[in-house]
């Protein structure tokens, strides 16, 4: 039975992918089918199925017996969770290794629903749909590292372009170079050699896809002492990675700084996915490094929406879905934004297509501590949103959402405020975060957080050049010296005089 508590969404019903990797075979129960998935579940093993496979033809016996006992866990596991639907996806070791059909049918049998064996081309194409679901847009080439295979394919907004699979995935790559990273640097360099496409890189992005590579960046972040231990979007300059990956390839892991942050059982591909990234880099000439956390399972799920569902902001989609389950009125919400619109149109702030967007979220998100203590909510609304899942945002846009919160809750002018997330947003974004927020403040003394009252306030342009903000008569109980205060730090903030007004009524200067 499915539970009925309210940190759920209600219209949601769960789906399970398991995912039979060359390394990992891992199980995702998702909340349900959604533009932002988001995960109820989650448990991987270290199979090691593609081990040995260069030399064997076949999949590693003890992988194969560990990963039968492992499938009757994760049916037990779906059924457990409310998973309606179960979807299994095989990749690299499953589609070649001589055993591999055989391994098939008794997983088949164990999980009890037909496993989709993906092609080289299917397990691109989902990969590249699992980039273009996470950013908004994607715009270079997308390298999804497994422990079998390598799929490489070109991505331009929603276009999937030339691709191609080498079999370069970490363990395939440690079996034919015979633990050699000498001699894995030459086949990497000659398997990539027929990537054509990469040339068409040059000066783009490149998106790393996979456990290897997002275990690379996180070693990455702890050299750095980057602040924010989000993976997704997390961007390496070219300049940076080679200095890094050089280091990396030389293979001993152990002695770089910040490999405690890497489990112990990765650490051993991370030379083999530093030097297949290397080439990589050597043949694209990429402008940058972004990881993403989408891959071929997400891509999968994306392919299962449709058109208009695939067409939805998945960062607008995630701070809707938080905003209903968190905030004391998603309506309320609803009027932050449009009323924060005309605002930024009243005040002639600008904004580019991402800042409106970051805006319509940070909206959304603007309520969702409400029920922690009143000193607390700031810190505790600004680490739920530097850390949630979401997807189509920067790290930077993600400083926005946050400390948007954050000055909402503990002041525009509290220059305490996350310090080490201040760091990752630029001043244009800063300064925005602080005009948004002193807003949110004003608006919130007016409205008590619920719905109504914000379409009927309206800005008017005042002959001493003032811009006044206007309730109509039959608000003018709201009036008050606590509102005219906060209109006080928007106008300092903002450097306009501003007004606090009643229609036909009073008002007060501010500045």
């Amino acid at each position: 039975m499915l539970s009925k508590s309210q940190g759920r969404l209600q219209d949601r019903r769960p789906l399970s992918i398991i995912d039979i990797g060359s390394n990992s075979i891992r199980l995702v129960v998702y909340e349900g089918l959604a533009r932002s998935p988001t995960t109820l579940f989650n448990e991987k093993m270290l199979a090691g199925l593609g081990r040995g496979i260069v030399s064997t033809g076949k999949l590693d016996p003890e992988g194969v017996a560990r990963s039968m006992e492992e499938f009757r866990r994760f049916r037990a596991l779906s059924n457990q969770a409310g998973a309606e639907h179960m979807y299994v996806l095989a990749t690299a070791a499953a589609r070649e290794a001589i055993n591999g059909p055989d391994f098939i049918h008794r997983a088949e049998d164990v999980l009890k629903t037909e496993i989709r064996v993906l092609s080289g081309r299917q397990e691109a194409h989902y990969s590249a749909l699992g980039v273009i679901s996470g950013f908004h847009p994607a715009n270079g080439i997308a390298g999804d590292l497994g422990g079998g295979s390598l799929e490489l394919i070109d991505i331009d907004g929603e276009a999937i372009g030339d691709g191609i699979t080498l079999p370069l995935g970490g363990l395939r790559l440690q079996d034919m170079a015979k633990n050699s990273l000498v001699q894995a640097q030459k086949i990497a360099r000659q398997e990539l050699a027929r990537a054509k496409l990469l040339k068409g890189g040059q000066g783009r992005t490149f998106y790393a896809v996979g456990g290897t590579w997002r275990n690379l960046a996180r070693l990455h972040m702890e050299m750095n002492n980057y602040p924010l231990g989000v993976m997704h979007n997390y961007e390496i300059s070219a300049e940076s990675a080679q200095t890094f990956l050089k280091q990396v390839a030389r293979g001993e892991v152990e002695k770089v700084r910040g490999i405690e942050g890497v489990s112990k059982n990765r650490r051993s591909l991370l030379p083999y996915g530093a030097l297949v990234l290397q080439e990589i880099m050597t043949a694209m000439q990429p402008s940058r490094i972004v990881v993403s956390a989408q891959g071929v399972r997400e891509g999968f799920l994306y392919s299962l929406l449709d058109a208009a569902e695939q067409k939805a902001d998945p960062l607008i989609s995630a701070a809707e879905e938080l905003a209903l389950l968190r905030s004391r009125s998603v309506h309320h919400a609803h009027d932050l934004v449009e009323w924060t619109g005309r605002a930024f149109k009243a005040f002639g702030i600008d904004e580019t297509e991402d800042e409106a967007r970051y805006r319509h979220a940070a909206c959304l998100l603007a309520d969702i501590g409400w029920r922690a203590h009143p000193e607390y909510r700031g810190k505790q609304s600004l680490n739920i949103i530097a850390h949630a899942s979401f997807i189509g945002v920067d790290h930077p846009g993600r400083a926005y959402l946050a400390l948007t919160n954050a000055y909402r809750h503990d002041g525009v002018f509290n220059e305490l405020v996350a310090p080490e997330i201040k760091a990752l947003a630029p001043p244009r974004l800063l300064e925005r975060a602080r005009v948004l927020a002193a807003m949110m403040r004003v608006v919130y003394l007016l409205t008590a957080a619920m719905p109504g009252i914000m379409p009927r306030l309206k800005w008017e342009s005042r002959p001493n050049g003032a811009l006044a903000l206007v309730l109509p008569a039959s608000l003018s109980d709201l009036y008050g010296e606590r509102p005219a205060g906060r209109l006080a730090q928007l106008a300092r903030i903002t450097n306009r005089r501003l007004e606090l007004a009643v229609e036909g009524g009073q008002s007060v200067s501010v500045k």
